[in-house]
This record gives C-alpha cells, structure tokens and sequence, in this order.
C-alpha cells in the first residue's frame, strides 16, 4: 500500500541525510522524497512516499519520530489530505502537425507550454501521479520525449489539520 509521510524537522544540515539513511538502514525503500524549508527558515518539511503495509508503517513512523531533528510525522493517507506532483517534459516538435498536437494535448490535460524551441517543447504540468503518468504516454504517442524530470509527490493534510510546532 502506498503511504505518504510528512516531516517536520529542523533545518539542520545533515538533517535529510539521517531520514535517508534510517530508510536504507531498515531496507524502506522511497519512492519519491520532496524536502524544502517552511514559511519559518528554522524548519523544513520532508514529504515521502513509500509502499508498506500498516506494520512497515508505523515501524517507520516510530524509527523517524527518534531522530534528534524530528519535531513531527504524519501519514497523510490516514486522512483526507491533497497530492500534487509537478513534471517538466521536454519533447521533439518538428512538423506543424506535431506541434499542433502536443499543444492541444497540454489544452486538455490543463498543462502548459513552458519553452519554445526551433525543434524541441517544454511542458509543465501538475497533478495527481497518475494524470500525469496519462499525459506523459499520450505524449509518447504523438512524438518523443527527451526528457522528462518528476518533482515526486508533495502532500498537505485537507481542512484545518496542519503539520506544524
């Protein structure tokens, strides 16, 4: 099962290298790991997404909420809460047709054209993983993709829940 945990911590360097290897020590793997500071400088925000069952979980949640830096955790997927991951795609627009179609399929995926080229496009688009995952194979059956870079899934809790000190 695919859980997404959120990390507050403080800005210490060497502070994201202990979640790391917390993970590697006791083989969790991440699946994709988002880390900035917060609107206060002294803080910083770690969002994980991992696959484990409800066991592995709080095995980890317990592991992380030891570490020195670690002011909070929560498992997002407990409850109600929004998931948003950003891409930048870069992709071959040579002809008139094909430039015409990445354009209307970035229309319909509501994403956007970031950079313009002699031969190549840069899209950007956000959403859930899987919407993304749909544009970026949409894409592939129009032209080819050169690139393709995933921020991973950041995530807040819904309503007046906050991860906060």
């Amino acid at each position: 099962m695919r859980r997404i945990l959120s990390v507050l911590l403080e800005n210490e360097p060497g502070a994201l290298s202990r979640i790391v290897g917390l993970f590697s020590q006791r083989a969790f793997n991440i699946d994709s790991l988002n880390v900035a500071p917060t609107d206060d400088p002294t803080l910083s925000r770690i969002t994980i997404s991992t696959f484990g069952d409800d066991q592995v979980l709080e095995q980890i949640t317990k592991q992380v909420n030891k570490l020195v830096d670690v002011l909070k955790v929560s498992d997002l997927t407990e409850r109600q809460h929004i998931e948003r991951e950003l891409a930048l795609i870069k992709v071959l627009a040579l002809t008139s047709r094909t430039r015409t179609e990445v354009a209307r399929l970035s229309d319909i995926f509501h994403g956007n054209i970031v950079d313009v080229g002699k031969q190549v496009y840069t899209l950007a688009i956000h959403g859930k993983a899987d919407k993304i995952s749909a544009f970026i194979d949409a894409l592939r059956n129009e032209t080819d993709i050169v690139e393709v870079v995933r921020s991973g899934t950041l995530g807040i809790a819904r309503g007046e829940k906050a991860l906060s000190v």
